[in-house]
């Protein structure tokens, strides 16, 4: 039974920036490798950064790469995404993901957040 719950999405402008944050309720969250992707309307989900158990080793998109910055906690059993430099093509639902069965770089996401909506206006 694992439940994963986002927030911290809004509305912001060009330039602004946004702190996602995803908390998890699983026992067993330090083993799991968690990421962040977004889908924006009419488009497929894309990925967009993954974090391994430790935060140790992180992994980015293209399109975010030096902009957004993952981070976890696991004393709290949270995972954090800061978002910098927002564009309007970063508008999208915003969903947390964990993989609880591979390992880091398998990508098999088992588990699903509900969202949080961004919207970068121009």
């Amino acid at each position: 039974q694992v439940h994963l719950i986002e927030s911290g999405g809004g509305l912001v402008q060009t330039g602004d920036s946004l702190r996602l944050s995803c908390s998890a309720n699983g026992r067993t969250f330090t083993s799991w490798t968690m990421a962040w992707f977004r889908q924006a309307p009419e488009k497929e989900r894309e990925f967009v950064a993954n974090i391994n158990w430790s935060g140790s080793e992180t992994k980015y998109s293209d399109d975010v790469q030096g902009r957004f910055t993952i981070s976890r906690d696991n004393g709290k059993r949270t995972v954090t995404l800061q978002m910098n430099t927002l564009k309007p093509e970063d508008t999208a639902v915003y969903f947390c993901a964990a993989d609880t069965r591979g390992w880091y770089g398998s990508d098999n996401y088992d588990y699903w957040g509900q969202g949080t909506q961004v919207t970068v206006a121009s």
